[in-house]
């Protein structure tokens, strides 16, 4: 299908060949929003990891973003991660140089030539997520939920078909959760594919979409009220 950007069938997911989830099967179609919940442990970063090329899928059928996870080898995986935009719980900024430079990085680091180019994009991407006006300072200079706006906005630079946020709300209280919650929103309804792993049901509650949870091996689908 032309507009599906995730396909799993019948996916059964290791980690040190211990089974984790199995008979996994999902499709994700451009543009929706989809949270992966469950308790810790259950196998929401496994899930995450075998997406993003961390954990190789060894059985069932994974299509993502047009790379078939089965045949995944190792040279394709970061150009897997160009067209998936990645958000950590823990920001991963480097701390040694500004917003600016954090960003000029995976832009060379990605293929990217042109000065002016490059910072258009930067630019752009800044002000997509309101940090436009913190370009020059180092990341320790902002808070945590300026961190994570940044490192979504990381996400955004290569025009990712996708964004895997993994707990990215996780090192944040409340109201900046909501904060940076709303700037994932945006970003979806812009047209950009999310899936999010979290804990935090209270988001869920104030920004309801489909819900997958991770339980006793296996990954269903369920609907608001049960939460």
């Amino acid at each position: 299908m032309s507009d599906s950007v995730l396909s799993l069938k019948n996916v059964t997911i290791y980690q040190s060949n211990k089974v984790i989830l199995s008979q996994v099967n999902l499709e994700v179609t451009k543009g929706e929003f989809l949270y992966i919940i469950g308790k810790t442990g259950t196998g929401k970063s496994s899930f995450m990891k075998t997406l993003y090329g961390d954990l190789p899928l060894n059985e069932g059928e994974g299509n993502i973003v047009g790379y078939d996870l089965r045949k995944l080898k190792e040279n394709d995986i970061p150009f897997l991660r160009r067209k998936i935009g990645i958000v950590f719980q823990d920001f991963q900024l480097l701390p040694d140089r500004n917003i600016n430079e954090n960003l000029l990085f995976v832009l060379k680091a990605t293929g990217w030539k042109h000065m002016k180019d490059m910072q258009d994009k930067i630019d752009s991407v800044l002000n997509s997520v309101g940090m436009q006006s913190f370009a020059n300072k180092m990341p320790h200079q902002l808070s945590g939920g300026e961190q994570q706006r940044v490192a979504i906005a990381r996400a955004l630079l290569n025009d990712p078909e996708l964004i895997l946020a993994d707990e990215p709300t996780g090192n944040l209280d409340p109201q900046t959760s909501v904060e940076v919650m709303a700037v994932l929103k945006k970003i979806n309804d812009q047209g950009k594919t999310i899936i999010m792993s979290t804990h935090d049901y209270a988001l869920i509650m104030k920004f309801p979409t489909k819900t997958l949870k991770c339980e006793d091996s296996t990954v269903f689908e369920v609907v608001q009220k049960t939460v």
